[in-house]
């Protein structure tokens, strides 16, 4: 019997370890939000604990930085795998070594920067067939609501990197994006 209370914990944490809620965010808010703004590569990725959380940290070549003066290297986010261990996240997204994102980042508690609004703060990169570059993003299965608390349904994105990158520069050049 004394097991099995000790277990119980374990089962509560691990089924609230699986949801997680969002404030859904505008391309203005996380231009606003976001420390760093670039376009880059995945290079490679590793994981490695920081206290008891494990964190997946990615290499990253930019290739074009739309905010921010510190240079980004290498990006983190919360779970992966150490050291034989596993912990995974809602809300996490995993990133692909060798494809390209538009990263909206914040420097993060720990370490290297993470990205702003977790699955909503990256974007793939790829051709559209005609040759123009598209930065999309499915709709996320998160829980998300917005500033009042009221829950709110996601869209996906779908937009030409010309067209992205003139956004976020129009919210700079606003002053809506300075931190």
């Amino acid at each position: 019997m004394r097991r099995i209370a000790s277990f119980i914990p374990v089962l509560v944490l691990a089924s609230l370890a699986q949801a997680v809620t969002l404030q859904i965010l505008t391309m203005d808010q996380m231009t606003q939000q976001s420390t760093s703004i670039v376009y880059a590569k995945v290079l490679d990725s590793y994981g490695t604990f920081h206290g008891s959380m494990i964190y997946t940290h990615y290499h990253v070549q930019v290739m074009d930085t739309w905010k921010g003066t510190q240079k980004v290297t290498e990006i983190m986010l919360p779970g992966g795998v150490a050291n034989g261990y596993r912990q995974t996240f809602a809300g996490v997204p995993a990133l692909a070594q060798g494809d390209s994102y538009v990263m909206f980042l914040w420097a993060g508690p720990v370490g290297a920067p993470q990205l702003v609004g977790l699955t909503q703060g990256l974007l793939s990169v790829g051709s559209d067939g005609t040759g123009a570059m598209i930065a999309s993003r499915p709709t996320t299965t998160e829980q998300l609501l917005d500033a009042n608390g009221k829950a709110v349904q996601d869209q996906p994105v779908r937009v030409q990197m010309s067209q992205l990158k003139r956004t976020v520069t129009l919210t700079l050049a606003a002053g809506k994006g300075t931190k």
